[in-house]
């Protein structure tokens, strides 16, 4: 009974969102197919449609200049609980997730009474499946992608290469990212349309570092066309930074193929700012943004990203809207289900907002303020509302609290429009008739370049910053570099923000962090990292 009543409800809902004239599956195919794909690591600088013409990356430039550039776009310091946000459309603060990142041998994960973005679309009649990584638990089965509303994961938990929860030892000495595109290529290969559309999760490896004995894992013909580029390790770097560019052209080449591209969302986006000059042994540039990843900073947490679909009305262009990754869940599912479904999301007080009528129409942003993130642990947070942001603490003893470049030819001269045309992305939206015309481009790319007059100036003693001996204010509209710390000039400001950010603490819940526990050590288990906790003694507990 309760396998019918669903159905009804699912027919129910299609037929109020669809025309009475159309039929169940016409109305169905109306459905757009969601691809989201997630760098890690990425710098903010480190593609080419923000301004950089250092790194060729055309398929994801061409879909950004297709649709539209997220300019006003924040994600979370950090990989764990960027990705928690992401899948909850919760702060990390509501969910134990704020500390740090979840490490392969504790025994814990995202609470399994959340509710996640797969399960919210496979409710609207969605199939869901992941490529790559999870990093949201996996020292139990239940705490992984197949028990949490996947079809498929050809990926990683732990570090080990996954083919659903078996370990594929057949994978090793393959390279990730290829990995992953062929998982995603041969997931839209096999996807029947009639029966309901597709959400894709491409969680990419790339660009984070590796090993130490081999951080930046590039192919050597891949940092030979590179060349131009003096610095070899940035050169290195840049390497997994094209690999997956190419990794988004196939993907959109297949989705083309299938003829699925005309109804199709696809979003492109870091999980936070990228680790730049040797930062966990890794050349990402977040240039001219201050700070690296798992910091505070603009550079720590303004996301490079975009969206794409042919729904949007207005577009190109730069969207100006305040979004943050938690926004991403109600935003996909009202695209996905309409304002019937995004109705449902109330009882589950969420923290995202869905932007999906404010992106499509160009309308204003129903966000006012972002929470960078609480960490009592550590003793930071920052908060932004409308213009201004609060910075509290620092990380590293403020260590890697400066701007690193390096800047990677922001001449438009520098720029290769022609890769732009040629590559697969770019080819498909010219048969959608969707890529501008070049002056639109540079206008476009123009617009998305964060320029600060004084970015190689150090800030004079009376507007520094120190977060480690007082509270910071900037405005980051003018002041995206966050070079002039405005506390004393605006007080009155500084206490609102201080007041919001008590606010926010006085909801959060406690980090859910723990101690690694032995059981997890990978030499007890043939030398993978394993779900652990699902085993007493050598036996499985099913």
């Amino acid at each position: 009974m309760k396998q019918a009543f669903t159905l009804m409800q699912h027919l129910h809902l299609h037929l109020l969102l669809c025309p009475i004239s159309f039929a169940l599956v016409a109305c169905q195919s109306t459905q757009p197919n969601i691809i989201f794909i997630l760098a890690d690591d990425l710098g903010f600088n480190d593609v080419g449609f923000r301004g950089s013409a250092q790194i060729p990356t055309p398929n994801i430039d061409a879909l950004a200049y297709s649709g539209l550039i997220l300019n006003r776009y924040y994600v979370n310091p950090i990989c764990t609980p960027s990705r928690s946000a992401l899948m909850t459309g919760k702060y990390p603060i509501h969910t134990g997730m704020q500390h740090t990142v979840l490490y392969a041998a504790e025994p814990r994960g995202l609470p399994l009474d959340l509710k996640i973005l797969p399960q919210y679309l496979n409710e609207l009649g969605y199939t869901s499946h992941i490529a790559g990584k999870w990093h949201l638990g996996h020292w139990k089965r239940v705490y992984t992608p197949l028990y949490r509303g996947f079809s498929s994961h050809h990926g990683y938990w732990g570090l080990d290469m996954r083919n659903g929860t078996e370990i594929a030892y057949d994978l090793h000495g393959q390279y990730t990212t290829d990995v992953i595109t062929q998982h995603s290529l041969q997931v839209i290969a096999n996807h029947k349309p009639a029966k309901g559309p597709l959400f894709l999760y491409v969680a990419h490896a790339a660009v984070h570092s590796g090993n130490p004995y081999n951080p930046l894992p590039a192919s050597d013909d891949a940092v030979r066309r590179l060349d131009k580029i003096q610095h070899y390790k940035r050169r290195k770097y840049a390497a997994l930074v094209t690999a997956m560019d190419e990794s988004v052209g196939k993907i959109v080449e297949q989705l083309r193929k299938s003829r699925m591209l005309e109804n199709s969302i696809i979003v492109f986006s870091t999980d936070n700012g990228g680790p730049a000059e040797g930062f966990n042994s890794n050349f990402a540039s977040n240039y001219p943004l201050r700070g690296v990843k798992n910091t505070l900073w603009e550079g720590g947490v303004r996301g490079a990203a975009l969206l794409w679909s042919p729904q949007l009305t207005k577009r190109p262009r730069t969207a100006e809207q305040l979004m943050h990754m938690v926004d991403w869940l109600p935003t996909l599912v009202e695209a996905a289900g309409g304002k019937v479904a995004l109705s449902k999301l109330e009882a589950a007080k969420l923290d995202g907002v869905s932007l999906w009528q404010a992106l499509v129409r160009n309308e204003a942003s129903p966000r006012n303020s972002i929470l960078h993130n609480i960490d009592d642990i550590w003793g930071s947070a920052a908060l932004s509302v409308g213009v201004w942001k609060l910075v509290q603490g620092s990380h590293y003893n403020g260590s890697w609290d400066g701007w690193y470049g390096p800047a990677g030819l922001r001449n438009p001269h520098d720029y290769n429009w022609q890769l732009v045309t040629k590559c697969a992305a770019g080819q498909a939206m010219q048969q959608l008739k969707m890529l501008p015309q070049q002056a639109d481009i540079i206008r476009l790319r123009k617009a998305a370049t964060v320029s600060c007059k004084e970015a190689k100036v150090k800030p004079s003693p009376d507007i520094a910053c120190n977060p480690l001996k007082e509270i910071c204010l900037f405005n980051v509209l003018d002041d995206p570099c966050e070079q002039r710390n405005l506390a004393k000039q605006h007080p009155k400001v500084l206490a609102l923000l201080l007041n919001e950010l008590q606010l926010f603490n006085a909801t959060a819940i406690p980090p859910a962090n723990k101690p690694d526990d032995p059981r997890g050590d990978p030499r007890l288990w043939n030398h993978t990292w394993t779900n652990f906790g699902d085993y007493s003694e050598g036996k499985y507990y099913k």
